[in-house]
């Protein structure tokens, strides 16, 4: 069972990111259009976390206050006066505020949501026994025995998994950091941690990082961008070749742009390729090809700050829908002469409409993905960045009639395969 509330420790003066820090709290600082804070707050939440408890320091309690009251999260806000006593004295101070099994995370720790939907439902401290995305030297280390942390520090040169700064904790811990304060008058919350051998849970494999230094918010900000490319549904040419493009200019536009705005400047540049079949084919699917690498970038954008929503997906499936029929409509009307090519050129525009709506009408009956349903699918071509790609190519070397042939039974085909493949695996 998720546990109810959640500690985050803020008291923290973020030094070593030096003036970045002296105005703003490292948890509130944006990376990728959303504070690092919001990210997790927003997950657990989602998961079932009813209430916050921030421990910050006077410094900074302004500034938590008033994101916590914009965000509309249920959050108490607790004031550490003297965060030079250490992290371990920061989690001492939330004693009064939990009863019962609590989250505790840091504040300037970024975890994707796989990630948390995971850890909530460990025990103790979480650890990654392969990590893929934090300096090892820099890391905290945790030596395990019997399922237990045995040792904990970044000094370790034996170790079996990395600290990844999120527990699930019981009131229990407060007799640890109590004892260590009493005796040194302050505590880091690895003293504790080791103190009270609590358990261990490994959550392996996720991306998960924190930000300590300027260098680690634009490496942070390449990985958030790097992961949020979507699971699954990208053709060929956009695992390789477009994503590759489009993570690039999301990196540069995330901080300025918002999804909703990328999906319209995605459509008019693919409309204006339409029309510029008008003075130059080659031209023309050159820049058609641009719109379907810009066409990425709003879902990329929106997974990295947290804004996506099932309008703009719904909305951007449209658009998306008007600018490849309005390209292929406009380009065989300059090319095609013949009444009998235009059977041909009707067929191939009915099957990129059909590839989509094969694959929409799936989620619309089942209620799920039909790449995640039926892996097989992404080994079928025809997909919208595909059929693009060979359009610009065609487009290039002038032969267009041979590019509706190939579009007519690329697209019917794929749908025909489609078919086949959702009888076969989701038959009654």
């Amino acid at each position: 069972m998720v546990p109810k509330k959640a500690v985050i420790l803020a008291a923290g003066l973020g030094t070593r990111l030096g003036k970045i820090t002296e105005e703003t709290p490292k948890g509130l600082l944006k990376i990728a259009g959303r504070e690092i804070i919001y990210r997790t707050i927003k997950v657990l939440q989602d998961l079932g976390i009813e209430k916050f408890i921030i421990i910050t320091n006077p410094k900074y309690i302004d500034k938590f206050k008033k994101f916590v009251e914009n965000k509309g999260f249920n959050a108490q806000i607790v004031i550490n006066e003297h965060p030079e006593k250490g992290n371990g004295y920061s989690l001492y101070l939330a004693k009064d505020y939990v009863d019962e099994k609590f989250i505790l995370v840091m504040s300037d720790h970024i975890y994707e949501k796989s990630f948390i939907e995971r850890a909530v439902n460990g025990e103790g401290l979480i650890v990654d026994e392969t990590p893929r995305y934090v300096s090892i030297d820099e890391a905290t280390k945790v030596k395990i025995k019997e399922g237990y942390v045995e040792d904990i520090g970044k000094n370790l040169k034996e170790f079996d998994a990395v600290d990844t700064g999120f527990f699930v904790l019981t009131p229990e811990i407060f007799k640890s950091a109590e004892k260590i304060i009493s005796e040194k008058g302050k505590a880091e919350l690895s003293e504790i941690i080791e103190k009270a051998k609590v358990k261990v849970t490994p959550v392996n494999g996720f991306f998960w990082t924190d930000v300590d230094t300027p260098e680690d918010i634009k490496r942070v900000k390449k990985l958030i961008i790097q992961n949020s490319v979507k699971g699954s549904g990208d053709g060929f040419i956009s695992r390789y070749i477009n994503r590759r493009i489009s993570t690039k200019i999301s990196y540069f536009l995330v901080d300025y742009v918002t999804p909703n705005q990328m999906t319209v400047i995605s459509f008019l540049i693919g409309i204006f390729s339409a029309l510029l079949n008008f003075i130059n084919i080659p031209l023309a699917g050159i820049v058609y090809q641009i719109s379907s690498i810009l066409d990425g970038v709003d879902g990329e954008i929106a997974r990295s700050c947290m804004r996506t929503s099932k309008f703009g997906g719904y909305v951007d499936s449209i658009l998306d829908r008007y600018v490849d029929f309005a390209f292929l409509i406009i380009l065989a009307y300059v090319t095609i002469t013949e009444p009998i090519w235009w059977v041909i050129v009707g067929i191939a525009i009915f099957g990129s409409v059909m590839v989509s709506y094969s694959t929409e009408r799936y989620k619309a009956a089942y209620g799920t993905d039909i790449y995640k349903d039926i892996p097989t699918m992404k080994y079928l071509i025809g997909k919208r960045d595909e059929r693009i790609f060979l359009t610009m190519l065609f487009c290039l070397v002038g032969q267009i009639k041979a590019l509706f042939v190939l579009l007519a039974v690329l697209t019917n085909l794929r749908v025909v395969f489609t078919v086949y493949l959702v009888w076969k695996y989701k038959k009654d």
